[in-house]
């Protein structure tokens, strides 16, 4: 009898025989008490034609920290969780409780906020997780951050670290954390003052340039100037709005396309090349980009591969676009969306995102600081 809390792949490798299953292999993932019904419900004249084989791994209980139960990246990363046996709790991020320097033996344990009397809530203890998923939102980064931080502090497995989501989040300080490991990036500059901005635009190559929010998703608070007046315009609107943004150089040569690669556990699991419709240069699927599989460069993937493991992330999306100089990292992302990429390439990502969850020995390790000379 095999143990409840465990997981079965059984491996169905067939042998000679005309019958028709024999040109089929099958790959089956089950809880124990499904094996254990299939192995008492199968027709006996099958087994002979098969070697059976399973090894065995712990059931886990997976936490999704997601705002929307129902988008696409959270429903398939439970779906994918669930049919591989595990328990899966999707978590509102701005439900989670963040409470600290109580004293007691419950600071620690993450809890959840619920609904008591009209306009109150109270706290009670989430179930224990073995590993959780952050898909937090641009808008409760702050919030999100702090909750991923208490699961930390609690020992729970995340493929996102709190302090690589914050650098992944910041476009300024994850592209200086990948200069200073020696990998590509744009001509990049930042404008405290006015009468810098001529300086700024000369570091980067001249106009047009590009004018990014330092924090913003989805194509979002991105512009491209090609007057010098409308880059200082931009510019001052946004430190009105109390905000912060770059300038970098615009690649013209590649002709509204980048690439986006879906970094796992240190593998490179699937890549596409997005297109900019006419008229605009985000490549962005949310600003009417398509999109389509490619099977990108050795030097690309591997420059992906480094980019999420300098910024101490166990799943990335990494975009990258190609230039006269080789691939250039673009930016890097803690919680790809799933839909586009996996419509495009036909890969199943969220399987592959479950699958390191279950073999994961520790958490990522942060960020990578650079050495002071």
């Amino acid at each position: 009898m095999l143990r409840s809390g465990r997981i079965v792949t059984i491996r169905l490798k067939p042998v000679k025989t005309t019958d028709r299953l024999s040109y089929q292999r099958k790959f089956v993932r089950v809880a124990p008490h499904a094996f254990q019904f299939a192995m008492s419900n199968c027709h006996a004249e099958w087994w002979p034609k098969f070697e059976v084989g399973w090894t065995i791994a712990d059931i886990m209980r997976i936490g999704i920290l997601s705002r929307n139960p129902g988008l696409y990246s959270t429903r398939r990363l439970a779906e994918v969780a669930r049919m591989r046996g595990h328990r899966v709790e999707i978590i509102d991020t701005t439900s989670v409780a963040v409470h600290i320097g109580r004293g007691d033996g419950d600071a620690t344990i993450p809890q959840q906020l619920v609904a008591s009397l009209p306009g109150m809530t109270e706290t009670t203890k989430l179930p224990t997780l073995d590993a959780i998923i952050p898909r937090i939102g641009t808008s409760v980064t702050f919030y999100g951050l702090a909750v991923v931080r208490q699961f930390e502090t609690a020992g729970v497995l995340t493929t996102a670290a709190s302090s690589a989501i914050a650098c992944s989040r910041d476009k300024l300080q994850s592209l200086q954390l990948m200069s200073q490991a020696g990998l590509p990036i744009p001509r990049t500059a930042i404008v405290a003052q006015p009468e810098a901005l001529f300086s700024a635009i000369e570091a980067i190559g001249g106009l047009p340039a590009v004018v990014k929010l330092i924090s913003g998703t989805q194509g979002r608070g991105v512009f491209l100037a090609h007057h010098f007046t409308t880059v200082a315009a931009i510019l001052r609107k946004v430190t009105e709005l109390n905000r912060q943004a770059i300038v970098q150089e615009f690649i013209a040569e590649a002709d509204g396309r980048d690439m986006r690669l879906i970094v796992v556990g240190g593998r490179c699991v699937a890549a596409m090349q997005r297109q900019a419709p006419f008229g605009e240069f985000r490549a962005n699927l949310h600003r009417g980009g398509s999109a389509s599989a490619v099977t990108p460069e050795p030097a690309t993937v591997a420059l992906a591969v480094a980019a999420a493991r300098t910024h101490g992330l166990a799943v990335a999306g990494v975009d990258l676009v190609s230039t006269r100089r080789g691939p250039l990292l673009l930016e890097v992302n803690s919680s790809p969306g799933l839909e586009g990429i996996e419509k495009a390439t036909g890969i199943d990502i969220a399987s592959e995102i479950v699958r390191y969850v279950e073999t994961a020995p520790s958490r990522p390790q942060p960020p990578r600081k650079s050495r002071s000379k």
